[in-house]
């Protein structure tokens, strides 16, 4: 594989509650490491049905309000067709359509082009599974 595509799998411990992991330090590292001062996209991707990608402001306030949106759009009671799991575990599986499993961010200089207040998060609504991966990838 050409140094331009690079790929690291990171293993993410998100605890048996809903939450908003902020994964924007992982993301510079993995940078700092690999873009070599150069242009190109970051690519962010949870390959798991029951969680999403976001790009939000985080320590404020916002995490615990895209949690408490999620409960609004999203109730965990027994609505859900799909039934596995623990109670209203469907929503979990509805969950990516409303919260990407993905984001392709600017890489500028090496460095992940954010704005003064984004972060970039893994959010997770399935307590049932603690253990997940976010793979990053950059083009450049």
């Amino acid at each position: 594989m050409s140094d331009a595509f690079t790929t690291r799998v990171l293993n993410i411990v998100s605890g048996s509650k809903e939450t908003v992991v902020d994964l924007t330090h992982d993301c510079e590292t993995f940078l700092r490491e690999v873009a070599g001062g150069r242009d190109g996209l970051l690519n962010v991707f949870v390959p798991h049905a029951t969680a999403g990608i976001a790009v939000i402001e985080t320590g404020a306030g916002s995490d615990s309000d895209l949690l408490a949106a999620l409960h609004t759009l999203l109730p965990s009671d027994d609505r859900w067709q799909h039934r596995h799991g623990t109670p209203g575990h469907g929503r979990d599986h509805v969950l990516p359509a409303l919260v990407p499993p993905h984001a392709t961010l600017p890489v500028l200089g090496g460095q992940l082009e954010l704005g003064t207040w984004q972060s970039v998060c893994l959010v997770d609504t399935n307590i049932s599974n603690v253990n997940r991966q976010v793979r990053l990838s950059f083009l450049g």
